[in-house]
Protein backbone atom coordinates (compact mmCIF):
# COMPACT_ATOMS: atom_id res chain seq x y z
CA UNK A 1 0.00 0.00 0.00
CA UNK A 2 0.91 3.55 -1.11
CA UNK A 3 0.00 6.22 1.13
CA UNK A 4 0.07 10.25 0.19
CA UNK A 5 0.38 12.53 3.14
CA UNK A 6 -0.82 16.03 2.66
CA UNK A 7 0.83 18.31 5.16
CA UNK A 8 -0.83 21.66 6.56
CA UNK A 9 -2.02 22.84 2.91
CA UNK A 10 -4.19 25.43 4.61
CA UNK A 11 -5.23 29.22 3.79
CA UNK A 12 -3.02 30.70 6.95
CA UNK A 13 -0.31 29.26 5.71
CA UNK A 14 -1.08 30.02 2.06
CA UNK A 15 -2.46 32.99 1.91
CA UNK A 16 -3.14 33.80 5.59
CA UNK A 17 -1.49 34.69 8.73
CA UNK A 18 1.68 32.68 7.90
CA UNK A 19 1.80 32.81 4.23
CA UNK A 20 4.55 33.39 1.97
CA UNK A 21 5.24 33.52 -1.82
CA UNK A 22 6.90 29.95 -2.08
CA UNK A 23 4.02 28.27 -0.45
CA UNK A 24 1.20 29.95 -2.79
CA UNK A 25 3.34 28.65 -5.70
CA UNK A 26 3.12 24.94 -4.69
CA UNK A 27 -0.42 24.62 -4.20
CA UNK A 28 -0.87 23.83 -8.27
CA UNK A 29 1.67 21.18 -8.16
CA UNK A 30 0.88 19.90 -4.91
CA UNK A 31 -3.25 19.86 -6.39
CA UNK A 32 -1.50 18.00 -9.38
CA UNK A 33 0.25 15.46 -6.86
CA UNK A 34 -2.78 14.31 -5.29
CA UNK A 35 -4.68 14.16 -8.78
CA UNK A 36 -1.64 11.77 -9.61
CA UNK A 37 -1.87 9.77 -6.21
CA UNK A 38 -5.58 9.62 -6.55
CA UNK A 39 -5.19 8.24 -10.08
CA UNK A 40 -2.48 5.90 -8.82
CA UNK A 41 -4.54 4.72 -6.30
CA UNK A 42 -2.36 5.98 -3.12
CA UNK A 43 -4.61 6.13 0.22
CA UNK A 44 -4.50 10.03 0.95
CA UNK A 45 -4.67 11.57 3.87
CA UNK A 46 -4.84 15.24 5.57
CA UNK A 47 -3.27 16.82 8.15
CA UNK A 48 -4.87 20.66 9.57
CA UNK A 49 -2.66 22.43 11.87
CA UNK A 50 -5.27 22.62 14.44
CA UNK A 51 -4.78 25.85 17.61
CA UNK A 52 -8.04 26.73 19.95
CA UNK A 53 -9.12 30.01 20.92
CA UNK A 54 -5.89 30.09 23.84
CA UNK A 55 -3.43 29.54 21.12
CA UNK A 56 -1.39 32.79 22.12
CA UNK A 57 -1.27 31.27 26.11
CA UNK A 58 0.52 27.92 24.77
CA UNK A 59 4.18 27.45 24.56
CA UNK A 60 3.89 27.70 20.73
CA UNK A 61 1.93 30.72 20.95
CA UNK A 62 4.38 32.00 22.98
CA UNK A 63 7.21 31.30 20.92
CA UNK A 64 5.36 32.21 17.39
CA UNK A 65 2.55 34.97 18.88
CA UNK A 66 0.79 35.01 15.21
CA UNK A 67 -2.90 33.36 15.79
CA UNK A 68 -3.34 31.17 12.45
CA UNK A 69 -5.00 27.86 12.23
CA UNK A 70 -7.54 28.54 14.72
CA UNK A 71 -10.40 25.71 14.76
CA UNK A 72 -13.53 26.53 13.09
CA UNK A 73 -11.61 29.50 11.14
CA UNK A 74 -11.21 30.02 7.58
CA UNK A 75 -7.87 30.26 7.71
CA UNK A 76 -7.99 26.73 9.78
CA UNK A 77 -9.60 25.32 6.40
CA UNK A 78 -7.84 23.02 3.87
CA UNK A 79 -7.24 25.33 0.37
CA UNK A 80 -9.93 25.01 -1.54
CA UNK A 81 -7.91 23.13 -4.62
CA UNK A 82 -7.51 19.85 -2.75
CA UNK A 83 -10.68 19.92 -1.02
CA UNK A 84 -12.12 17.59 -3.53
CA UNK A 85 -9.59 15.33 -2.54
CA UNK A 86 -10.57 14.83 1.07
CA UNK A 87 -12.68 11.59 1.10
CA UNK A 88 -13.12 8.80 2.91
CA UNK A 89 -10.43 10.41 5.55
CA UNK A 90 -11.24 13.00 7.95
CA UNK A 91 -8.59 15.35 8.22
CA UNK A 92 -5.73 14.42 11.10
CA UNK A 93 -6.33 17.34 13.36
CA UNK A 94 -2.81 18.13 15.49
CA UNK A 95 -2.19 20.39 18.11
CA UNK A 96 1.61 20.43 17.00
CA UNK A 97 3.99 19.97 14.22
CA UNK A 98 4.50 16.74 14.54
CA UNK A 99 1.49 13.90 14.75
CA UNK A 100 1.67 10.78 16.96
CA UNK A 101 -2.10 9.68 16.10
CA UNK A 102 -1.24 9.43 12.57
CA UNK A 103 1.61 7.57 13.02
CA UNK A 104 -0.11 5.26 14.93
CA UNK A 105 -3.10 5.48 12.79
CA UNK A 106 -0.77 4.28 9.80
CA UNK A 107 0.85 1.91 11.97
CA UNK A 108 -1.94 0.26 12.80
CA UNK A 109 -3.17 -0.05 8.85
CA UNK A 110 0.16 -1.30 8.51
CA UNK A 111 -0.54 -4.83 10.82
CA UNK A 112 -3.32 -5.73 8.32
CA UNK A 113 -1.91 -4.47 4.91
CA UNK A 114 1.88 -3.44 4.70
CA UNK A 115 2.66 -0.03 3.87
CA UNK A 116 5.46 0.06 1.16
CA UNK A 117 5.84 3.95 0.69
CA UNK A 118 4.48 6.87 2.31
CA UNK A 119 4.76 10.33 0.77
CA UNK A 120 4.82 13.06 2.25
CA UNK A 121 4.07 16.90 0.25
CA UNK A 122 3.12 20.40 1.80
CA UNK A 123 4.10 22.70 4.45
CA UNK A 124 6.27 23.40 6.60
CA UNK A 125 9.50 21.65 5.30
CA UNK A 126 11.37 22.93 7.96
CA UNK A 127 8.54 22.57 11.14
CA UNK A 128 5.66 20.08 10.45
CA UNK A 129 7.51 17.72 7.44
CA UNK A 130 9.75 16.73 8.78
CA UNK A 131 8.24 16.37 11.76
CA UNK A 132 5.86 14.28 10.74
CA UNK A 133 8.30 12.46 8.41
CA UNK A 134 10.73 11.82 11.88
CA UNK A 135 7.51 10.47 13.57
CA UNK A 136 6.69 7.86 10.70
CA UNK A 137 10.24 6.77 9.90
CA UNK A 138 10.26 5.54 13.84
CA UNK A 139 6.37 3.98 13.63
CA UNK A 140 7.20 2.20 10.41
CA UNK A 141 10.94 1.45 10.07
CA UNK A 142 10.10 -1.01 7.11
CA UNK A 143 8.49 1.51 5.13
CA UNK A 144 9.97 3.81 2.84
CA UNK A 145 9.45 7.05 3.92
CA UNK A 146 9.59 9.92 1.03
CA UNK A 147 9.12 13.70 0.39
CA UNK A 148 8.34 15.41 -2.72
CA UNK A 149 10.47 18.45 -2.53
CA UNK A 150 8.38 19.99 -5.37
CA UNK A 151 5.82 20.02 -3.33
CA UNK A 152 6.99 21.29 -0.23
CA UNK A 153 8.22 24.76 0.95
CA UNK A 154 9.58 25.87 4.02
CA UNK A 155 9.43 29.50 6.34
CA UNK A 156 12.29 30.05 4.09
CA UNK A 157 14.19 28.82 0.83
CA UNK A 158 17.25 28.14 3.58
CA UNK A 159 15.49 26.29 6.01
CA UNK A 160 13.56 24.53 3.56
CA UNK A 161 16.81 23.77 2.12
CA UNK A 162 17.78 22.60 5.53
CA UNK A 163 15.55 20.39 6.10
CA UNK A 164 15.62 17.95 3.28
CA UNK A 165 19.25 18.24 3.62
CA UNK A 166 18.47 16.42 7.55
CA UNK A 167 15.75 14.14 6.10
CA UNK A 168 18.36 12.59 3.69
CA UNK A 169 20.56 12.02 6.73
CA UNK A 170 18.02 9.58 8.54
CA UNK A 171 17.36 8.00 5.57
CA UNK A 172 14.27 9.63 3.86
CA UNK A 173 14.32 9.58 0.41
CA UNK A 174 14.20 13.08 -1.14
CA UNK A 175 12.68 13.46 -4.59
CA UNK A 176 12.33 16.43 -7.15
CA UNK A 177 14.75 18.45 -5.49
CA UNK A 178 15.48 21.33 -7.14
Amino acid sequence: MDILIVVDMQNDFVSGALGTREAVDIVPRVAERVAAGADLGETILFTRDTHEENYLETREGRALPVPHCIRGTEGWEIVPQLRQYMVGFAPVDKPTFGSTALAQMLSAINQGTPVEKITLIGLCTDICVISNALLLKAFLPEAEIAVDASCCAGVTPESHKNALAAMKACQITVENEV
